[in-house]
């Protein structure tokens, strides 16, 4: 009753508080000490925050990872604290900005060269600008960062994936993804007054839709597909993408490792949890809580198939 009441009154079950309360009594133990020992993990937007916190929570399984970052500077910190951390961790940076087919292809093809098998793919790279702005390849950033990039990149990395005993691919979404509906017709935010939190929670919300059908699409290669949110952390994001918010909640906000918990919980533990769902605090949780936000006939199947002919992917 706690877990579900904080839940939907937000703030005590996003809170740092609703972390440390639910994990006393976690439905499911830690994952082993040695869960990801010779697995491979890759990480997006893992030179700060949220992606470096689930890079180093998947070292300290075991797993070798890959740091994807688009600031190279930001991410040889990030694998040099990392490795402090974790002596004898196994970690690489490489340069991708999810926004680009040809970043994101660029870097598919290294790892393809590199690596036979890939067991971890997190999707975590995210942008929120203030204005609306255009990729070259006339993409609303968001949509692009958020929808596009990781459908392009699970896709162009699926070898790899199905090459995996137990593959696993999480997509990080926000609570914030609550407040908003799936716009089937407006993917690219064209309508109305643009602003930078709406897209950034509209993409978060595609991103939730997106799992149980990545997870459908992958089916047959074992892929498990997940989506999860965070609730409120202190990271470098939040402060720079919405320091109104950092400066009221600063107090109650998660530390960066208790936001990746379940992202490092969901690619380790054992058994696989079943794929599709959106997860927050090792537990399944709601798509929806308000009636406003759930989707009218026919929207997911028109993302869907307008969100792949975006991204470039095979029927």
């Amino acid at each position: 009753m706690f877990d579900t009441l904080a839940d939907r009154l937000v703030a005590p079950g996003y809170s740092k508080w609703g972390y440390r309360l639910r994990r006393r009594s976690w439905p499911a133990g830690d994952p082993r000490p040695d869960a990801l020992r010779g697995r491979l993990a890759v990480v997006t937007g893992a030179g700060s925050g949220i992606g470096q916190a689930t890079a180093l929570g998947l070292a300290r399984l075991g797993a070798a990872v890959v740091l994807v970052v688009r600031d190279q500077a930001k991410g040889d910190t990030a694998r040099d604290e990392i490795v402090a951390a974790v002596p004898g961790a196994v970690v690489e940076v490489r340069l991708c900005d999810l926004s680009g087919p040809d970043s994101v292809r660029r870097f598919a093809r290294e790892m393809r060269e590199a690596h036979d098998r890939l067991d971890v793919l997190v999707h975590n790279a995210g942008v929120l600008p203030q204005q609306r702005t255009e990729t070259p390849e006339g993409h609303e950033l968001t949509f692009a960062t958020h929808v596009l990039g990781p459908l392009l990149l699970t896709d162009l990395l699926r070898p790899l994936l199905a090459a995996s005993p137990d593959p696993r691919v999480v997509l990080v979404s926000s609570g914030g993804m609550y407040t908003q509906r799936l716009q089937a017709d407006d993917l690219e935010y064209r309508e109305g007054e643009y602003r930078g939190a709406t897209a950034y929670a509209r993409t978060k919300r595609m991103q939730v839709a997106l799992a149980p059908l990545m997870a459908a699409r992958y089916a047959s290669d074992g892929i498990g597909v997940h989506a999860m949110h965070p609730g409120w952390a202190d990271t470098p994001g939040v402060a720079g993408s919405l320091p109104g918010f950092h400066r009221l909640t600063k107090a109650v906000l998660r530390t960066p490792a208790e936001g990746a918990d379940t992202i490092v919980w969901l690619a380790a533990t054992s058994p696989a949890p079943r794929p599709g769902q959106f997860w927050h605090d090792r537990r399944a949780r709601p798509a929806h809580v308000l009636p406003s936000t759930r989707e009218k006939p026919g929207d997911v199947t028109k993302f869907w198939t307008r969100s792949k002919t975006a991204a470039g992917l095979p029927d």
